[in-house]
């Protein structure tokens, strides 16, 4: 089971300095040794995934700095493969000794037989460098403390009833290197940046909460072009809306989703059942449907890990394959799923750019990037005017779903009633209960004001920083879990 986290990001281990990165994480000489020493008596495909990260970040609650970290880590990991059997082994020792050390151990656990294997020569290294303009430690710190300062002030001046306000700033740099057997080598440079409004706000009706995010793959120039301060009074709003909100409506009820917010909704309503590794253990609900239609017409469903500055955009994935974009719906249609190099290499197949790994500690498993519903042509307006009776949810909290049943809980953090075409009352948080494919099949309405939102997509314990994206768009009927009678 699948679940996203919106608008958050790990910063990694807490230490007083980062390590630099350096120029070249490991030499290719010594990358040339390590596999044939991994493979040296018999394997089918050795790897070799080296990372040098760092991450810094500080929050402000209450008027102060609460917490200014600063994170590293480096290391290799290193997968061995003989007919169905993986090893893996990593280690933060990038001495000769400690990496020969890594793909021994790895071997021993991969390998049932003898037998040799052709190393193919390492293609030039496609090499891609972060397209920043202004690297994060080029900039103060106390210019990004700065931000946290004045998206708090512009909060706690949106309202009286504001009572508490929490903003925090974080960045990361991950700097990868892959290379394979299979003559991979490929290196990337990522830079990712992200800040975040939390308000609180006190009434009768108790806390109220409000969040608002921001974060994209790039430096510090993402704040050219941002407002902090409208980012403050974004989250303050929504927690005084709540204040006067009414509880949510119960059963099933025509459902309006605006713009970007609802993304994480088909990240986990189809996207985790459309990832190879549940396709190949039949644990998902579309196992078998390629070429079969699955959801409305209108709907068309792309995973894309090249859109310039979202969240979930790197030039290659984890097993060294550049990024792609795949479509897996198309007019209702599915057409594939998402692939990593182990799953399509038993399918006979490429992989689609899907390999993906929390860190240089972890193995890598299918897993998507930005994945987005493409936008349609009606007027939003339009759709709610058209919209008698119903709900009109304008940002959706995190949720699960069963892959093998594709039934899904959702949360709303800002939601409204439709009455007689039009937002009215806001409506207290609840859940929204459906099923994936039946969803799909219910969408009537998509909107021309495609966006896209960021998350943390959590699997088999493992976080990976993801894009979500989506019109605004109308669902003929979900189940809302409310509290009115």
């Amino acid at each position: 089971m699948g679940h996203v986290v919106l608008g958050s990001c790990a910063t990694g281990d807490r230490y007083d300095e980062a390590v630099p990165a350096s120029p070249d994480l490991i030499e290719t000489a010594l990358i040339e040794r390590v596999l044939s020493a991994a493979v040296e008596r018999g394997g089918d495909m050795a790897e070799i995934f080296c990372e040098d990260r760092t991450s810094r970040s500080a929050s402000r609650d209450d008027g102060r700095i609460e917490e200014l970290s600063t994170g590293s880590s480096r290391g290799a990991g290193i997968r061995v493969v003989v007919g169905d059997t993986t090893g893996f082994a990593h280690t933060a020792d990038l001495s000769e000794e400690g990496l020969l050390s890594a793909a021994r151990a790895a071997a021993a656990v991969a390998r049932q037989g003898g037998g040799g294997t052709k190393i193919a020569p390492l293609e030039r290294r496609r090499r891609h460098e972060a397209p920043v303009r202004h690297l994060l430690d080029d900039v103060p710190t106390a210019d990004k403390l700065a931000l946290l300062e004045r998206a708090d002030d512009a909060a706690r001046s949106a309202g009286a009833s504001i009572s508490q306000v929490t903003t925090s700033y974080g960045e990361g740099r991950r700097r990868i290197l892959v290379a394979t057997t299979d003559g991979v080598y490929a290196s990337d440079d990522q830079v990712r940046t992200r800040f975040n409004v939390m308000c609180v706000a006190t009434g009768d009706t108790g806390l109220q909460t409000g969040f608002e995010s921001l974060a994209r793959t790039q430096g510090f120039e993402l704040f050219d072009g941002a407002d902090v301060e409208e980012m403050g009074r974004v989250a303050a709003r929504r927690a005084m809306a709540k204040l006067a909100a009414r509880p949510a409506p119960s059963g099933e009820v025509p459902l309006v989703l605006a713009g970007g917010s609802g993304g994480v909704l088909f990240h986990e309503a189809c996207g985790h059942g459309l990832e190879a590794d549940h396709i190949v253990k039949d644990s998902s609900v579309y196992c078998g449907q390629v070429g079969q239609q699955v959801a409305s017409p209108l709907v068309t469903l792309v995973d894309d890990g090249t859109v310039a500055g979202e969240w979930g955009t790197s030039a290659i994935d984890d097993e060294g394959r550049p990024a792609q974009r795949n479509v897996l719906i198309e007019d209702g249609i599915l057409t594939d799923y998402m692939w990593d190099w182990l799953r399509a290499r038993k399918e006979g197949r490429p992989s689609s750019g899907n390999g993906r790994r929390e860190t240089y500690k972890d193995l890598p498993m299918v897993r998507m990037t930005n994945t987005f519903l493409l936008g349609g042509e009606e007027d939003p307006e339009d759709i709610i005017a058209q919209t008698p009776e119903g709900v009109y949810v304008a940002k959706l909290g995190g949720g699960q779903v069963n892959t093998a049943t594709g039934d899904f809980v959702f949360g709303t953090t800002e939601a409204y009633l439709i009455e007689g075409g039009r937002i009215t009352e806001p409506l207290r948080d609840a859940n929204l209960i459906g099923n994936g494919p039946e969803v799909l099949r219910r969408i009537d309405a998509l909107g021309n004001d495609f966006s896209m939102m960021p998350g943390t997509c959590g699997k088999d314990g493992q976080s990976v920083p993801v894009g979500c994206g989506q019109p605004t768009l109308r669902i003929t009927g979900v189940t809302i879990g409310g509290t009115a009678a």
